[in-house]
């Protein structure tokens, strides 16, 4: 098994998985932290059927840069989905539902009523191992960087947003700017992904490492850092299943997630119960 591991990273479009992988997961992570504790969590889920709605119209159109068609979208929905929470009767998962299903209708009916593109729709519901271009590669890049700069630039100004922002209002944070700032890294993290995850998986990158991460750890800045080492494993180990057992790409990374979250799940309980004993004595 070592050998054929070794084997694998002789191939150019699994160098590149890999490394396009790893970086929309750790991405993925650092802002899903915040918005699972914002319990906006399913913005990922609703902005991923956008994204698969305007890649789906790209494709149909035969834009030559679909990714560039879609980023714009997906970016001018997700401070869409803002607006309507914040000034709305409409709130949270129901604003959400509304635009994540239209969406995803819209992608079906384009890609129904135009003919040759199953293999670019399955790409871009399930996501694709071989997917990964170059030029995906360096938009990567420049895109952890923005993301990982932001977030450590931005970091206390997230962190009381995260937690109180009616307090963050009151000492003067504004507070809307910078859920716009989360609402647009959120956005491009999820357009990139999707070439690899897929539009019906991608929210898991998300949720999944903040989760698992707040099993065991208790501090926010603690619960970060974990929950980026976190997606970064599970991204690389899904990959590799992926490749020496022949299984879905972006269902690997999830189930590996899954079965992390078990684990970390059941050291928390245990951890937690040897803590309540100590303190009880």
């Amino acid at each position: 098994m070592f050998d054929e591991i070794i084997k694998m990273f002789s191939y150019d479009f699994l160098i590149r998985a890999v490394i396009g992988g790893s970086l929309i997961a750790l991405c993925a992570a650092l802002l899903g932290v915040s918005l699972v504790l914002k319990r906006y969590s399913m913005i990922g889920d609703g902005l991923s059927h956008v994204g698969f709605g305007a890649l789906a119209i790209a494709a149909a159109v035969n834009a030559a840069a679909p990714l560039e068609f879609a980023i714009p979208i997906v970016v001018i929905a997700a401070f869409f989905l803002l607006r309507i929470s914040e000034n709305s009767k409409i709130k949270g998962d129901s604003a959400i539902a509304i635009i994540s299903t239209a969406s995803l209708a819209i992608g079906i009916t384009v890609a129904t009523m135009t003919k040759g593109m199953n293999a670019d729709i399955n790409s871009y519901l399930f996501g694709s191992i071989i997917a990964m271009s170059q030029k995906d590669i360096i938009i990567c890049i420049v895109l952890s960087v923005i993301v990982i700069a932001m977030y450590i630039f931005f970091y206390h100004k997230i962190f009381a947003v995260t937690f109180d922002e009616s307090f963050a209002k009151a000492t003067g944070t504004k507070a809307n700017i910078y859920n716009m700032i989360i609402a647009f890294l959120t956005a491009l993290t999820i357009t990139v992904g999707m070439k690899i995850m897929g539009s019906l998986l991608i929210s898991s990158l998300i949720i999944f490492p903040a989760i698992t991460s707040m099993r065991i750890c208790k501090r926010f800045k603690t619960v970060v850092i974990c929950s980026g080492i976190i997606a970064v494993l599970c991204s690389i180990s899904g990959l590799i299943i992926s490749y020496l057992y022949n299984t879905p790409t972006g269902a690997s990374i999830v189930l590996t997630n899954v079965c992390l979250l078990l684990v970390f799940s059941i050291t928390g309980t245990i951890s937690d119960k040897i803590n309540a004993k100590k303190f009880s004595k």
